[in-house]
């Protein structure tokens, strides 16, 4: 059975609206004579006759009759978009507009939809990708700091490779929290037993952290988690883990800098042999990141005090590099 006029229209309705389609059609004085799906916001404004003004404010009116007139003079199809306020959200509609009729008897077709979804997705993308750029220069210019220290204080390139790999290696465990969190941060207590596995004990039982797991913005995480890393490295190497025995406590606890609330993660390492030497010498470049690099990234302060058979590190970071969730 052959469809009716009226079967046809009510199939192309429906079609038009599962599509989420709209359909304008102008005549050449871009008089609009009729419209089909319209949505509410549209369909309570439009009446044969209306003009894009009508339908879009002003603005958009005056923009949308130049962009038609164009395509009626030249046949060259054109997209628009436009944002208006629908019961108080702003939302996106896109037009695509394309020359319809025979010589001297031309119109418009306009095929509308909106797009909102879709341009905030894009815009959200944008912004992490921007994010993204941002950080990840970020991180090129803490590996080139990193190797260009590390070269001035090395005397071998395997000496330099060793200590280089490290350090990149220590960036990549804090990276690794950081995108697991979605970029948030990372647990100082979760940060700490990255840093420390490779180097701990089997044998001296659970890492010694203790005091407020805090919450450390994805900077602070970073630049902490190099400070630990020298810290622990330098303790296998030379310090208590390198004389059996693993005497370190890592504490945090709240405190103030500049009357504004803040962290102290403090390091305390008891040493076996009050002779043992340290990397830590004036001009080196674990020191440098314990005292200046690491302070200086977080907005802090740092004291690293060399006593015999001790050593202590104190880092304080200020509120704005961290958060309290929790009490440990």
């Amino acid at each position: 059975m052959p469809f009716t006029f009226e079967g046809k229209a009510a199939m192309m309705e429906r079609a038009l609206g599962s599509a989420g389609i709209s359909i304008l059609c102008q005549d050449a004085r871009l008089s609009i004579f009729y419209a089909e799906n319209l949505p509410p916001h549209f369909a309570a404004l439009f009446a044969p006759g209306s003009s894009d003004a009508v339908l879009f404010g002003d603005a958009h009116g005056r923009y949308l009759t130049a962009l038609k007139h164009k395509v009626l003079e030249t046949g060259i199809p054109n997209n628009a978009e436009v944002e208006i306020d629908v019961d108080g959200e702003r939302r996106t509609y896109e037009l695509k507009i394309q020359r319809t009729g025979e010589r001297g008897e031309h119109g418009l077709l306009s095929v509308m939809a909106e797009v909102t979804e879709s341009r905030h997705r894009e815009k959200v993308l944008k912004s992490l990708l921007r994010e993204l750029s941002h950080r990840s220069k970020n991180l090129l210019a803490i590996i080139q700091g990193i190797a260009t220290q590390t070269a001035r204080n090395t005397l071998s390139l395997d000496s330099f490779l060793l200590k280089f790999r490290g350090r990149l290696q220590s960036l990549s465990n804090s990276q690794d929290l950081i995108t697991d969190s979605s970029w948030r941060g990372a647990y100082l207590f979760e940060l700490a037993e990255k840093q420390f596995a490779p180097y701990w004990p089997e044998t001296a039982g659970s890492m010694p952290i203790y005091g407020i797991n805090a919450h450390l913005t994805p900077n602070a995480a970073v630049h902490l988690g190099l400070a630990l890393h020298e810290l622990i490295v330098n303790s296998a190497s030379f310090g208590a883990i390198s004389g059996g025995a693993a005497s370190i406590t890592l504490n945090c606890r709240e405190a103030t800098i500049n009357d504004r609330k803040a962290i102290e993660v403090a390091w305390a390492e008891v040493l076996h042999d009050q002779s043992e030497v340290h990397e830590f010498s004036d001009n080196s470049f674990g020191r440098t990141v314990l005292e200046r690099v690491v302070p200086s990234s977080v907005n802090g302060k740092a004291e690293l005090n060399l006593i015999p058979g001790r050593i202590e590190y104190r880092l304080t970071i200020p509120e704005t590099e961290f958060e309290i969730f929790k009490r440990v």
